[in-house]
């Protein structure tokens, strides 16, 4: 069992790449007792599970990436956090643990790659002096080059070509920095501010703006709860008061809460707070709820970005499409 936390990047080109690096790693791991989990899209998993036949297939837990982090923030709490504080598997607290985590894939959009990449470096403070391995495959042959300069600097070690170097350009609070929301909303967007007199009217004003923009039913719902959490946070932690704006994008609904205040864990809505600890669940439950959030802190103030998919919208953007921000290249 490794006594330190290990994140490398896989890099691989084809099918075959990928299942001669990851079989061997999931195998080792089984046979030497560790915990195993595959967290890949769904028919990289059904490769990888084809390949590992259905005993060693049994003795690992596989999820669908492409559903349960298709918003990249829950990727931390509900994966991956999820799977090492497994309270069913107290008894195997002396084990170590071995993860396969594929955040980034071609498809995903520009703003959810954003978003992948502060993910991966917080991966890196989230589990920093734990005896875990998260290796993360990364298509070679398909995302952009942008992609593979971001990993070397998410990731403190590269696998390419079955050798494994450390990342001189290993960098996370570079990659934050270089990915961070713009927290300036479009000229169209609705704005409300609000006060602690006027949470109610914040809430409303924000469901009946997404309604007016094609947002119907339970989704309304879920945007009233979140609003509802995000609101009560400015007026008790933002200095009293903000501003809700909502506007459409790309086929979806997006709804910002800004205030004043200074939001100082970047891990903020990514960590599961220990059980009787009160507070701390409200950004983790507008992760939950939201297809992707992104967040701005800094001494401009903080602002919660949050997206609601309309009804029968399917993303079309690819990644290598869709990829906007520069990638990080070696200082």
């Amino acid at each position: 069992m490794s006594e330190t936390f290990r994140h490398p990047a896989l890099f691989y080109r084809g099918d075959a790449e990928y299942l001669d690096a990851l079989v061997p790693f999931v195998r080792d791991g089984l046979d030497a007792g560790d915990r195993v989990a595959v967290a890949v899209p769904g028919e990289r998993g059904e490769l990888l599970r084809s390949a590992l036949g259905a005993a060693d297939a049994a003795r690992v837990r596989f999820t669908d990436m492409a559903r349960a982090g298709r918003n990249p923030g829950r990727i931390i709490p509900s994966v991956l956090t999820a799977f090492c504080d497994d309270r069913a598997a107290a008894s195997d607290a002396q084990r170590g643990v071995r993860i396969v985590g594929e955040p980034v894939w071609p498809g995903r959009t520009a703003v959810e790659y954003a978003a992948c990449v502060q993910q991966e470096a917080l991966i890196n403070t989230a589990f920093e002096g734990r005896p875990i391995t998260i290796l993360c495959p990364y298509d070679a042959s398909g995302l952009p080059a942008e992609a593979l300069a971001d990993a070397h600097v998410t990731h403190p070690a590269v696998i390419d070509g079955g050798a494994e170097r450390s990342s001189p350009d290993y960098d996370p609070q570079r990659a934050i920095a270089a990915h961070d929301l713009a927290p300036a909303q479009p000229a169209d967007a609705a704005c409300f501010p609000f006060e602690r007199e006027r949470l109610r009217d914040a809430r409303q004003f924000a469901v009946a703006s997404a309604a007016a923009l094609g947002l119907t039913g339970r989704l309304l719902d879920d945007l009233a709860l979140a609003v509802a959490e995000l609101t009560t946070n400015s007026v008790l932690y933002g200095g009293g008061s903000g501003v809700v704006g909502v506007w459409a994008e790309d086929g979806q609904v997006v709804c910002q809460v800004q205030d004043a205040g200074l939001l100082a864990d970047p891990l903020a809505g990514c960590r599961v707070p220990p059980p009787g600890r009160p507070g701390g669940r409200g950004l983790l439950m507008v992760h939950q709820i939201a297809d992707l959030v992104r967040v701005h802190s800094g001494a401009d103030g903080t602002a919660v970005r949050l997206f609601l998919a309309l009804p029968d919208h399917d993303p079309a953007a690819t990644l290598a499409e869709a990829v906007t921000t520069p990638g990080l290249t070696p200082a």
